[in-house]
């Protein structure tokens, strides 16, 4: 059933603000809650003004108060790269337990279902390959990469525990490797530096050997999976994201060759624990939700490298 009042956590961030615009024009009326850590209003500026759209600023490890029903809560509040998560360990780790507390309350006193944005790196550095949702993991819980794995491993807990002990409508979401308009050129994950680097003319920096590989979703499909699952009874976990597979030189070198640059290629150090393999096994949601990724990897890049080209002064000054 589609919600009527839906709440947002992390509206204004990057896959946050993708899914405020797709409520609205589905007719929701929509409470849009961030702190700014690393979102911004200006993701969401086109919807102001909407008579359904509400902007609030709230630092979700506080208190949460919305007044008047609530259909839905989307629990989508976290720094995600991880230069971000690295840059601001203690309020990864706490907006992951007393940010998942609040939303999974305000859900409970709202009596509205609540979906928990988890990810793919829960299965850290996996030894099951694709990874299914019944894989447990590989996650080095004093890693560098911790404070973001073990703070969605920690949520997904809390809202399972939730679901047990109070009959919450919950469910979970692992989220692979999205990209698309809206990504701040800066924030250190692979296709916005990749991105950057081209329009600029700098050498494009591939980690590692590049070996390495990542599932891109365009945030489009990402969405359309995000929403299926919401509109549903499903409890999940379910992976979300598209199992075309691209190791991350293949990556850099289509980058390069849809923007038409000739940035060189330099290979630097590869951060400590990286994952060396990440695919999803999306069989749960095609059976359950009717949800396949419909966009490959190369039209998803042209219509990002186009938004890039659109708002990067580095782009324009460029061409």
């Amino acid at each position: 059933m589609r919600a009527q009042r839906v709440v947002v956590t992390g509206g204004a961030g990057f896959l946050g603000s993708h899914l405020c615009e797709r409520f609205v024009a589905r007719g929701a009326q929509v409470i849009c809650m961030d702190n700014f850590l690393t979102g911004a209003p200006v993701n969401v500026e086109h919807l102001m003004g909407r008579p359904r759209f509400r902007l609030v600023e709230c630092d979700l490890t506080g208190f949460v108060h919305v007044p008047g029903p609530v259909d839905l809560v989307m629990h989508f509040a976290s720094a995600a790269s991880p230069t971000d998560y690295l840059r601001h360990p203690i309020q990864t780790l706490k907006v992951g337990s007393l940010g998942t507390l609040h939303a999974l309350g305000l859900a409970r006193e709202k009596g509205a279902r609540f979906v928990l944005a988890s990810t793919s790196e829960v299965y850290g550095d996996p030894l099951q390959h694709p990874q299914t949702e019944s894989y447990w993991g590989n996650v080095n819980p004093v890693g560098p990469r911790s404070v973001y794995d073990e703070a969605k491993r920690f949520s997904e807990s809390l809202t399972t525990a939730y679901r047990a002990t109070h009959g919450l409508n919950t469910a979970i979401v692992r989220i692979f490797n999205t990209y698309g308009p809206r990504m701040r050129p800066h924030d250190g994950r692979a296709i916005p530096t990749f991105i950057r680097q081209a329009l600029a003319g700098e050498p494009l920096t591939v980690t590692g050997d590049g070996g390495q590989t990542r599932s891109i979703s365009y945030v489009d499909d990402t969405v359309d999976g995000i929403l299926a699952l919401a509109d549903s009874s499903l409890a999940g976990p379910v992976n979300i994201g598209n199992p075309a597979e691209l190791s991350m030189l293949e990556l850099a070198c289509l980058v390069r060759d849809l923007t038409g640059s000739g940035s060189p290629i330099r290979f630097v150090d590869r951060p400590v624990d990286d994952p060396h393999v990440r695919r999803p096994d999306t069989t749960l949601a095609a059976a359950e939700l009717g949800w396949r990724p419909r966009i490959g990897p190369e039209a998803g890049l042209r219509r990002t490298i186009e938004w890039f080209e659109r708002e990067l002064p580095e782009a324009r000054s460029a061409s």
